[in-house]
């Protein structure tokens, strides 16, 4: 591809994303494919020459996109939002043509500055006090597997990563059983061990782990033997938004020096509205906050940010300084790749930079607040039905129900085949989940262009569809 083919092309794909943009409600969320299908419409083998740009185009138009869900349709309600806000996706343009590796400051002085600029500006708006500092990771995934990392070494006096685990105590870490999966990935891949993330019973409206529960938990494992090395809090967990109190907990990781992790992927985005900001009341006593503007604030996947109150613990155990990585004759400088477990490192603070400029925190306070608003009112609505129960209330945009066929007298199975059906016919999405045990149906709003009007049709849907189905 010669330099006016370049031009020519990413003009092409710049008018496709727009028109794309402009149909997504005409489209089905969810592609209506079984599996196998594009597999088998694909080549079975390289090709050996080059094929022109305009088949390969109509390829992907024909062939891909019928089998992709589409996570910026303003009806995707499942999961949680992976908001793609269009000034995001320019400015994503301009980093691929960059195509910068911005592992240290040297690589791109500009990335690491913006960087360190932008995630203080989200500090401020989040309402956390300036002891915070902060890095951009991929995903909470990676950020939690640091804080891990980090809880480890300096429960090992610094020594893990030198000796390994063998012949050391067995380290504990507590959380309550609302937190992702990805908490359990982190305590795999550290070498902590399954066995050894203990589960503390919740209780209350917001399913918030039980304190005292973990004190005794933490009190029992030392008096064993164990080493308690660190507590991961939630705020928003992903099935019914599950939230810990955090300023009890941190209470109690003061007391006892454990390292305090703080996984609010998604709600953390809340928090630019101060009114929602009670449900991380204590947060500042947290050592690791993390959140994903990739969620609910419209930055392009990925953009986790993870702020610190210490990172230079968090440097001390992920930094590796071979000589081919220094910068040498200059001090006071970040190479943010020392903060991350990869070593190779996105410029993923531009998309943020441009969002932030492009909105303002205004606009993305009253986004957020609609959504929080038209989920309540949908919670209410299905409510009010004789057919339908509200299993766990809105916490901000998320809640579930199930619908109670009376005809059906497994409930559980109804609700499976009624979540199915909605998402067949393709007009909404919505994922499921279990509540104490049972199947409940997941809904949350949380997309950058969604409307009123989509969350009135998904009242229309799920209750049309239930009760045709019942």
């Amino acid at each position: 591809m010669n330099s006016d083919d370049f031009r020519q092309w990413s003009r092409r794909a710049a008018d496709w994303g727009a028109d794309y943009r402009n149909t997504l409600r005409e489209r089905p969320v969810r592609p209506l494919v079984e599996p196998g299908d594009i597999f088998r419409s694909i080549e079975a083998s390289p090709p050996e020459d080059a094929e022109p740009m305009d088949r390969i185009f109509a390829d992907f138009e024909e062939k891909i996109l019928p089998g992709m869900t589409h996570w910026q349709h303003p009806r995707f309600f499942a999961y949680f939002p992976a908001n793609a806000a269009p000034v995001s996706v320019v400015a994503e343009y301009l980093v691929s043509a960059m195509a910068a590796q911005c592992m240290l400051w040297q690589t791109s002085p500009a990335a690491t500055e913006l960087e360190t600029r932008t995630v203080d500006w989200m500090r401020q708006a989040l309402g956390l006090p300036e002891g915070f500092s902060g890095v951009i990771q991929d995903s909470a995934s990676s950020a939690t597997l640091a804080a891990v990392l980090t809880m480890r070494e300096r429960a090992l006096d610094w020594q893990g990563n030198k000796q390994g685990l063998a012949g050391q105590a067995r380290l504990r870490i507590y959380s309550s059983d609302q937190v992702h999966t990805s908490i359990d990935r982190a305590i795999w891949i550290s070498g902590i061990g399954e066995d050894n993330l203990v589960r503390i019973p919740v209780g209350d409206r917001f399913l918030a782990m039980d304190t005292a529960a973990l004190e005794a938990a933490i009190v029992a494992d030392r008096e064993a033997g164990m080493l308690p090395a660190g507590i991961i809090a939630c705020v928003g967990g992903t099935s019914t938004g599950g939230t810990d109190d955090i300023a009890a907990v941190a209470e109690v990781a003061r007391r006892h020096g454990l390292y305090l992790h703080v996984d609010a992927a998604w709600a953390g985005s809340a928090m630019i509205c101060p009114e929602y900001r009670h449900f991380w009341t204590g947060v500042e006593g947290a050592d690791s906050v993390v959140f994903n503007p990739h969620k609910w604030l419209g930055a392009q996947f990925d953009c986790s940010i993870q702020f610190l109150r210490d990172p230079e613990s968090h440097v001390r155990t992920l930094a590796i300084k071979p000589d081919y990585l220094k910068t040498h004759g200059r001090d006071g400088i970040i190479n943010y790749s020392e903060w991350s477990v990869p070593l190779g490192r996105r410029f993923r603070a531009l998309k943020l930079w441009f969002l932030l400029r492009a909105h303002g925190l205004e606009s993305l306070r009253t986004m957020i607040r609609n959504h929080v608003a038209w989920s309540e009112g949908l919670a209410a609505r299905l409510a009010s039905e004789p057919d339908f129960e509200i299993v766990s209330e809105p916490m901000l945009s998320l809640f579930s129900f199930r619908h109670n066929a009376v005809t059906d007298a497994d409930t559980d199975a109804h609700n499976l085949r009624l979540v199915n059906a909605i998402n067949d016919g393709g007009r909404i999405y919505l994922t499921q989940t279990k509540v104490d045990g049972r199947i409940a149906i997941r809904f949350q709003v949380g997309q950058f262009e969604a409307t009123a009007a989509d969350v009135d049709m998904a009242f229309t849907v799920i209750t049309e569809i239930a009760r045709g189905t019942a």
